[in-house]
């Protein structure tokens, strides 16, 4: 079947890095970078070069290290911002500005203190002057889905004009659901047929548990580009998880039609790497790279998994460099703890499983820890 690309821009290093209590240093940085092009994402968002001079450093070094992978850093609209990106930048094979400034009406009046009109020029003169200083300019609105459409659609076109690469078109506050992310991305395309011509982006936050539903609802609306971070960490309740996204377009092909050039090998790797750098555990019952994200314990499913495990599992942990496990536990069953006992190096003849399964099952409503070895020396009497 025929199939588009879609790039995956991973932004970690920068608004993974908003999370609160992460600081990386550049060298590690540098690191998670190394891993994020082993992985193939195609852009890494390295950081914020104007917040401060370790992030500007952070992001010079990602610059400096990377060799395949477009090197992004964001900017605001001010010459100073864009200066000091591009100068962060200037050893990348490949460099680009990520320029952002609000288009929802309490951003301009509350926050920016500007008229739509002043949003339009600033935009345009951003993208305008940024163009020779780097290889790709993308631009984002923030806040775009609490802004008009219409509005939208009149800043695309002016930064598009400009000589706009790449537009962004984010749920900063994660307040969209996904058929309506899908039908406000649509609308603004209608209004703005220039973005036929540049690469239309998603940016999804977490804050209704909506990121990566949006992020999918993106794709299907035709979106070339997703933004996302590792392990879904980021400002607030997180950014879209780019482990559940990539395996979601993986699994689902059928549906959605689309590659990207990730290799699902490196995921897991990915994940502990960001999360030993950061300091921010990965839940166990995080999809795709959770400790229990192949891990079976209720006896029918250990029972279906060992004669055929695609009765209950959809990936194959494998591609992902994991492996599939079947805990022992109080919903255990015969067939598992069976072979359990044998991959202990215990063969027993049926009289002696049926007796120690029934001395499992009377340690295991315990709710302890327990191993094979546990269970063929205890002395429990079973009722």
């Amino acid at each position: 079947m025929s199939s588009r690309r879609i790039d995956i821009f991973d932004t970690t290093l920068r608004d993974g890095e908003q999370s609160p209590g992460i600081a990386l240093e550049p060298h590690e940085k540098v690191e998670v970078a190394g891993q994020l092009e082993r992985l193939g994402v195609d852009v890494v968002e390295a950081g914020f070069a104007a917040s401060s001079p370790g992030d500007f450093e952070g992001v010079r070094a990602v610059a400096r290290a990377t060799s395949r992978a477009t090197v992004a850093t964001l900017c605001r609209t001010r010459r100073e911002d864009l200066d000091a990106g591009a100068e962060a930048l200037a050893d990348a094979r490949r460099s680009r500005l990520h320029i952002f400034l609000a288009t929802s009406p309490i951003h301009m009046e509350k926050k920016l203190r500007l008229e739509p009109a002043e949003v339009l020029e600033q935009a345009a003169a951003a993208v305008a002057y940024a163009l020779d200083r780097v290889d790709e300019v993308e631009f984002s609105c923030e806040d775009s889905t609490r802004s008009d459409p219409a509005f939208v659609a009149e800043v695309c076109r002016a930064a598009i004009a400009a000589g706009a690469d790449v537009i962004n078109l984010p749920d900063t506050v994660g307040y969209m659901l996904p058929a309506e992310y899908a039908a406000f991305l649509i609308e603004v395309r209608r209004r703005c047929p220039e973005l036929r011509g540049v690469v239309l982006s998603a940016h999804c936050h977490d804050d209704l548990g909506l990121a990566v539903a949006n992020s999918l609802s993106a794709v299907e609306a035709g979106v070339g580009q997703v933004e996302c971070t590792v392990n879904g960490i980021g400002e607030r309740a997180g950014n879209a998880s780019l482990e559940e996204i990539v395996m979601a377009l993986h699994v689902r092909r059928d549906y959605f039609g689309v590659d990207t050039g990730i290799d699902t090998s490196e995921l897991a790797a990915t994940s502990r790497l960001v999360e030993l750098a950061t300091g921010y555990d990965v839940p166990p019952n995080k999809a795709i790279v959770g400790a229990n994200a192949f891990a079976h314990e209720a006896g029918i499913h250990q029972d279906g998994l060992l004669k055929d495990v695609s009765t209950y599992q959809i990936i194959e942990p494998a591609e992902l460099g994991l492996a599939m496990t079947l805990p022992l536990g109080k919903h255990s069953g015969r067939h598992a703890f069976a072979l359990a006992c044998t991959d202990a190096g215990f063969h027993l003849e049926t009289a002696e499983l049926a007796d120690a399964f029934a001395r499992f099952k009377a340690l295991a409503d315990s709710g302890s820890p327990l191993t094979i070895h546990d269970v063929l020396t205890a002395q429990v009497t079973v009722q």
